[in-house]
């Protein structure tokens, strides 16, 4: 018996005595104990986690490099090994802002910046994790445009370039770097050409047999048929938003439209069939001026749509996943609002800053039930959940905490059972029940964006948009600017 599968019984044993009991109103199998972590590492500026294919192993973006993560015991997990101050042996280097990581098979793709930095290297980071405790960079295909999120799949590499004029999804090849196409939904419609790309930023990407469901915030979701990518064809759009409404919006109306719904489409995966689709709408309130002096709370924390695309071209909303209630909505405030999650079987597994993790069960897609929920606001701001692997007879999931305020940056393991977190904190006093509206996500940081509360007609690059922080980097050269030195240190 190896090292990992005598601990994996071990802990299998001490897993069995400590699971909880059910929560939600279904009948489900008793656990003893309250629903708690299993285990937990802490890795500087963790952001994004993406699990290998037999589960044991976490790659995490960790902002200023990436760490690998063994989990094969979840009680106890183990750093394999980290990489930091990537490429800084170029002159523009090093290669930061790193917050996205994909897998493919054995190759690990680390892509950023995911706001532009001055100076620094865009592109994409292709490493061969065949040996997770020894990865090797294999090469670096650099880029014109910041990277906040990719996807990877059967050799090639999908990339929001939001470029601030046409914001395509961009796909290359891994192997040589060379670009086989793009799709923007300016192609698709032309009269998303006169809206601002602040309010149609290309914010993420999901792909399932060659199908692209592109996440394009103010813009909806697109379904877009990448089979070849240099003859893209769409397929179907979820909550796609009228352009020329969204066109003729001043600069305050746009201020107010890229926090609050409709849209605000963040992150979308779907379940492995590729027909149930969960979009995640990330958003929260504002401060509004009303007519007889006083001001009100428009919008609020976003949840997790569940919308059945087995025909694209007429997708059908079944239910959405409300967001837990905090007590400031605000981008100031308490963040509830949903960030990425994770499809396995019928079980979904999402993430709400400091709302905490959830775990659902999405056997019916239009009524679905909660099982667990275990938060801790003091201390975790949770951006991903991840199912994991079967472990004893249940299973493990994984979720990564930002370092953001006075939450710590680190990856947690859970187990995969229904059940109630003892005493549970709450998020804050005087919890808003109501359900507003929604916004998207400012930085990758929380207390960066707490400027006024009060709506504003500030003028935005594509940067400022929902998901990417407010004035990051571009708020200091802009991204036209940066776009353009860059092209002209390639050059």
């Amino acid at each position: 018996m190896d090292r990992r599968q005598f601990l994996r019984t071990v802990s299998a044993s001490a897993l069995a005595a400590s699971t909880a009991a059910v929560a939600g109103s279904r009948p489900a199998t008793a656990h003893p104990g309250p629903f708690e972590p299993l285990g937990r590492i802490d890795i500087d500026g963790a952001k994004e986690a993406v699990v290998s294919a037999d589960g044991e192993t976490v790659f995490v973006a960790a902002t200023s490099g990436y760490a690998v993560v063994d989990i094969s015991a979840p009680d106890r997990p183990e750093l394999l090994a980290e990489r930091r101050d990537l490429r800084s042996d170029r002159e523009d280097g090093p290669f930061r802002g790193l917050y996205d990581a994909k897998l493919d098979g054995d190759t690990l793709l680390v892509v950023g910046p995911a706001n532009p930095i001055p100076g620094a290297p865009a592109g994409v980071l292709v490493v061969d994790v065949s040996d997770p405790a020894s990865p090797e960079e294999i090469a670096f295909h650099e880029t014109d445009f910041p990277i906040h999120n990719c996807f990877a799949a059967d050799g090639r590499a999908y990339l929001t370039a939001n470029d601030g004029d046409r914001n395509p999804l961009v796909v290359l090849d891994v192997d040589s770097g060379d670009e086989l196409g793009r799709w923007s939904v300016v192609d698709a419609d032309d009269r998303w050409a006169d809206v601002s790309p602040s309010v149609r930023s290309v914010h993420d990407v999901w792909v399932s047999d060659a199908v692209a469901h592109v996440a394009l915030w103010d813009a909806g979701t697109w379904l877009v048929d990448l089979s070849d990518p240099a003859s893209p064809s769409v397929l179907g759009a979820v909550s796609p938003g009228d352009p020329e409404d969204i066109a003729a919006l001043t600069p305050r109306g746009r201020h107010r439209e890229r926090r609050t719904p409709p849209g605000n489409h963040h992150y979308v995966a779907t379940d492995d069939a590729g027909d149930l689709l969960g979009v995640g709408v990330e958003s929260w309130a504002v401060e509004v001026d009303r007519d007889d002096g006083t001001t009100e709370l428009v919008g609020g924390p976003g949840g997790v749509e569940l919308w059945d695309v087995a025909d694209p071209a007429n997708p059908e909303r079944l239910s959405t996943i409300e967001p837990p209630a905090g007590p400031d909505p605000t981008v100031g405030g308490v963040w509830t609002t949903a960030h990425n999650f994770d499809f396995r079987d019928d079980r979904l597994y999402t993430s709400w800053y400091r709302g905490g993790v959830k775990r659902h069960d999405v056997s019916d897609p239009t009524d679905p039930v909660e099982l667990a929920w275990w938060r801790d606001p003091d201390r975790a701001s949770f951006w991903s959940a991840q199912y994991a692997y079967p472990f004893a007879d249940e299973g493990v999931f994984v979720a990564s905490s930002w370092g953001v305020g006075d939450a710590s940056p680190a990856l947690y393991t859970f187990p995969d059972h229904a059940g109630d977190q003892r005493d549970p904190p709450t998020l804050g006093a005087e919890p808003t029940t109501e359900s507003l509206v929604n916004t998207p996500s400012p930085t990758g940081n929380e207390t960066a964006a707490s400027t006024s509360a009060t709506e504003s007609a500030t003028s935005t690059s594509t940067t400022d948009a929902p998901g990417f922080g407010f004035g990051v980097g571009a708020a200091a050269l802009g991204l036209a600017g940066w776009l353009a030195r860059r092209r002209g240190r390639r050059d």
